[in-house]
């Protein structure tokens, strides 16, 4: 009788072992079976170039060539406001961190996806980048979406008990006091305005060490921004279209 009972234990045992493991391996499976696509290959810029013998303010970053402007927005679709935000944020990230690598032309992906550049709902962006509409999201109460109480008392997307995604690169209110940074210098961090938006998108792409050249990191970076795969391969459609349309980086 007792190994009888021994038996039994040792056999419960080993069930609850099995059982602990497939769940560990079903979850580990699952993390890793999460697509990873290739980076899109990184669209070209032309940059102004200074006087001979001009030195710039530290900080101040190169802007893109107007005429390159011009040509591009044209190529792309772009609106030439936007598109000069998306080329200054992703050139200033990249000098704050280096080892990110991000194109002017994913961040320009992202701006698409997300509120078509901040043109949606038939708004526009004036000449300092202000989103002329009012780019907020759909409540996030849960009803279609993720559930987000309200996290900025209504002061960014007018709605005191549930969260929204707001501005041109459809922030969440409680992302954006983390991450919000000042794009165009004038002293405050605005979600609406696309200077501002596009830093910070580009900033908090890049985090966390990532590399945008690379595949893991791309898909990391782009994942982080909305958890989705079909998400992940919006964007990188988008991206690989205006590298095609303006040509790739030398």
């Amino acid at each position: 009788m007792l190994r009888v009972k021994r038996f039994v234990v040792f056999s419960l045992f080993v069930v609850c072992v099995s059982t602990a493991f497939s769940f560990w391996f079903i979850r580990q499976s699952g993390a890793d079976s999460r697509m990873v696509l290739p980076a899109p290959p990184q669209a070209g810029v032309k940059l102004e170039t200074g006087p001979p013998g001009l030195t710039t303010a530290v900080n101040v970053t190169r802007t893109p060539d107007a005429q390159w402007i011009v040509q591009a927005a044209d190529r792309t679709g772009i609106p030439a406001r936007a598109l000069q935000a998306y080329v200054a944020a992703a050139a200033a990230a990249n000098a704050s961190t280096p080892a990110c690598g991000i194109g002017w032309n994913t961040l320009a992906a992202v701006g698409l996806v997300e509120s078509a550049h901040g043109t949606y709902g038939g708004g526009s962006l004036n000449a300092q980048g202000q989103a002329s509409g009012p780019l907020v999201g759909p409540s996030l109460n849960g009803a279609g979406f993720a559930a987000i109480a309200d996290t900025d008392g209504g002061a960014l997307d007018g709605d005191a008990g549930w969260d929204h995604a707001v501005g041109p690169m459809q922030f969440i209110p409680s992302t954006w006091r983390l991450v919000g940074m000042d794009g165009n210098g004038d002293g405050s961090a605005d979600p609406f305005n696309i200077d501002d938006a596009a830093l910070s998108a580009a900033t908090f792409l890049c985090s966390h060490g990532r590399d945008l050249t690379k595949a893991q990191g791309w898909t990391d970076a782009i994942y982080s921004y909305n958890q989705s795969d079909a998400y992940v391969r919006q964007v990188r459609g988008h991206a690989s279209d205006y590298a095609a349309e303006t040509g790739t980086a030398g």
